[in-house]
């Protein structure tokens, strides 16, 4: 019997050190993606797309081996030369790119100054200056039409409270070393995952002259404003989403549209449906207002609707009502069509919708821009003078890349890809091949999509241990894009399994309520077994070898899956929720996650939120766990995987508990955080492979 805890490998001191060490020609061998490969991996994000189509800059993002961060510059890409050149790539960071509206300036945020400030960069004369000193983050740019304004959103300190004020606090003498002052808390919503006790502050509507100047504050009040921010009216105004009643903190659920004059800053509600309504974009005549509207319902999932408004009488239609997808970031191609993007069986497409509500697709490989695990991810951008959108193009073998095309007048587009930022490493490298499969679940018959990655150098003739791979959410889904984590564990050998289980999204409203009330359960189970159970029919599975592990609802459905069966070798749960008694009273997530996904409040129905938990289950467990987390976890706190630790020692079953200093829910963050849950997993995993079945 071993009662084992792993210490978590932080920083990337060890890891250098180990590959230092380690000979040329060994690496010059090696085929197969490395741990140390990880590092020197690059995608594309936040890709904006020039007014006249002739550039696209983009968020060049890569891994800092020496800081063991995400480094985050700025490139340009010429669409006609294909020229690529940095803006900014030094040891600063950069983001939030904006093209001015004649595309003669690019707005874009930077530290470069000692702290975040708005930019503005002049193309014609290749210099750039700071149009902001303020003291927190601008974020969420938006240029008015005649490019003459920036409005953004920032964090502004609420006034304090009459018994903060209340607190006497003695004066500390000069040169005094004193303990932290107490922190006061009395919001509803006090904290949140990666940014933990939060100050008491509000996010406020700013404008700024895109020349520089005073950045004047157009909201205020203690309430949450969100953007984008939509310019109308000839740049008098900005439209914004926000929940201004007196008890949005408990309205999880609702959000309305807002106008803001930018003179006077006199606010006018513009909608108010039931539900949520956010993400306004002006039509190019700026007659027209689209936005997305989801509704209150206290259910886990909503599809988001697309509606457009006319701004002269706020009269409002819905596009696209029969669709079971969840449509996101419409924007403006004419006063009678607009782009969108949506989800769809694990793909994100990009299509054009007509104000008649015909849709018409034109891709469907937007993502790679989650590259640790194959999550949907990715964005675009369409030229403001209309013909060409520019989005982060993904593949099962490959993060997401810059691509371009020119608006089809009918059907799919033609897509020129700019960039190839990973060919320098994984050129060299033989992943894993992606093999897409549909099945039945034993539960219900309900149909499951998912893939499979055979090992490079697969050979049909022999049977691999199997590792199913588990997602977030659940209301997440993956998809055939490429994922470090998964082929790191192919070019160990084995076939890794990952699928949509009943809850994921990109299926319709229907599949992802599937789980509603039962999540974690027996369902979901079924669904992942009778993966498994189709991958051995085929004949490429050893069924003596069999492991599981995943992330949040991931790790959830891995702990309860050991309490449901002996299958597996062995389990690895990263940051899981064993206790939903005591995740749901401590995490950042409780309001909404109370609201939405249980039947009442955890006193009020104790047995519910007892029977979903793992640890209900507990006694049952035989299989050897290891529990991975990062020790700043709010979302997950860490004391649902020290519970399960605690409760399988009682048990003497063989544990690990892998704690990750200064990490939150999303732990692999870092890149070495990425690759210690990687090996610490296949570590685990090797120490229960049993002799390969010889039959």
């Amino acid at each position: 019997m071993r009662h084992l805890l792993i210490p978590a490998l932080i920083g990337v001191s060890a890891v250098a050190l180990q590959f230092a060490s380690a000979p040329a020609v060994a690496v010059e061998k090696t085929t197969t993606l490395q741990a140390e490969d990880i590092f020197a991996l690059e995608w594309a994000n936040d890709v904006q797309i020039s007014p006249d189509g002739r550039y696209v800059v983009y968020v060049r993002h890569g891994f800092d081996i020496m800081k063991d961060n995400t480094h985050r510059s700025l490139w340009l890409v010429d669409t006609k030369t294909g020229s690529h050149t940095p803006l900014f790539d030094d040891q600063h960071s950069y983001g939030n790119p904006t093209w001015s509206p004649d595309g003669s300036r690019l707005a874009f945020s930077s530290n470069r100054d000692g702290r975040n400030q708005i930019h503005v960069y002049h193309l014609a004369t290749k210099t750039s200056s700071a149009i902001t000193e303020v003291t927190e983050s601008p974020r969420q740019f938006s240029w008015s039409n005649d490019g003459k304004q920036l409005a953004f959103l920032m964090n502004v300190a609420a006034e304090k409270t009459a018994y903060a004020k209340a607190v006497k606090k003695p004066k500390k003498p000069k040169d005094a070393k004193w303990a932290k002052p107490a922190i006061v808390v009395e919001r509803t919503y006090y904290q949140r995952d990666g940014a933990g006790v939060l100050p008491d502050s509000y996010s406020q509507i700013f404008a700024v002259p895109s020349d520089g100047g005073y950045a004047r504050q157009l909201t205020e009040g203690a309430f949450s404003h969100s953007g984008p921010l939509a310019w109308v009216e000839n740049d008098s105004a900005l439209v914004f989403s926000a929940n201004r009643n007196t008890d949005w903190e408990y309205q999880v659920n609702e959000s309305d549209l807002w106008k803001v004059a930018v003179q006077t800053s006199e606010l006018e509600q513009v909608t108010d449906l039931p539900g949520r309504e956010y993400a306004p974009v002006t039509s190019p005549d700026g007659k027209q207002l689209a936005f997305l509207h989801r509704g209150n319902a206290a259910i886990p999932y909503h599809n988001s609707k697309l509606r457009i408004m006319q701004l002269g009488n706020q009269k409002q239609r819905e596009l696209l009502s029969d669709f079971d997808r969840s449509v996101g970031s419409p924007m403006w191609l004419s006063n009678d069509s607009l782009s969108i993007q949506y989800a769809d069986r694990g793909r994100y497409k990009l299509a054009e919708v007509t104000l008649s509500g015909k849709k018409t697709d034109w891709i469907n490989d937007v993502g790679g821009v989650s590259v640790s695990r194959p999550y949907m991810s990715g964005m675009y951008s369409v030229a403001r003078q209309g013909g060409k959108v520019a989005y982060t193009q993904g593949s099962s073998y490959r993060p997401a890349d810059v691509a371009v095309f020119d608006v089809p007048k009918r059907g799919n587009a033609k897509v020129s890809t700019l960039t190839a930022l990973n060919d320098d490493v994984l050129g060299h490298r033989q992943l894993g091949e992606v093999h897409e499969f549909t099945y039945t679940s034993s539960f219900d018959d309900t149909e499951i999509h998912g893939w499979y990655i055979t090992p490079p150098n697969y050979d049909p003739n022999k049977k691999y241990p199997l590792l199913l791979e588990i997602h977030g959410g659940p209301h997440l889904a993956y998809g055939p894009m490429f994922a470090a984590e998964q082929q790191r564990y192919a070019a160990e050998g084995y076939i890794v399994f990952y699928n949509n289980y009943r809850g994921s999204t990109s299926y319709g409203a229907e599949h992802a309520l599937k789980l509603d009330g039962f999540y974690s359960s027996e369902r979901d189970h079924a669904d992942h077994m009778a993966g498994i159970d189709v991958l051995i029919d085929k004949g490429m599975v050893d069924e003596n070898n069999l492991f599981i592990a995943g992330g949040s609802a991931g790790g959830i459905a891995t702990a309860y899956a050991v309490g449901l069966t002996d299958r597996f070798n062995a389990a690895a749960a990263t940051n899981p929720v064993i206790n939903w008694i005591s995740k749901t009273l401590t995490a950042d997530s409780y309001l909404g996650q109370i609201h939405n996904q249980f039947p009442a409040k955890p006193w009020e129905d104790y047995e519910h939120y007892w029977k979903r938990s793992p640890l209900s289950m507990a006694g049952n467990v035989k299989t050897p766990v290891m529990l991975f987390s990062g020790e700043n976890d709010r979302r997950v706190p860490m004391s649902e995987i020290e519970q399960f630790y605690q409760a399988l020692q009682l048990q003497k079953v063989d544990t690990a508990m892998v704690r990750v200093p200064d990490a939150s829910h999303g732990v692999t963050a870092r890149p070495s955080n990425m690759i210690a849950k990687i090996e610490h997993t296949l570590a685990w995993f090797k120490l229960y492979h049993k002799e390969a079945n010889s039959n």
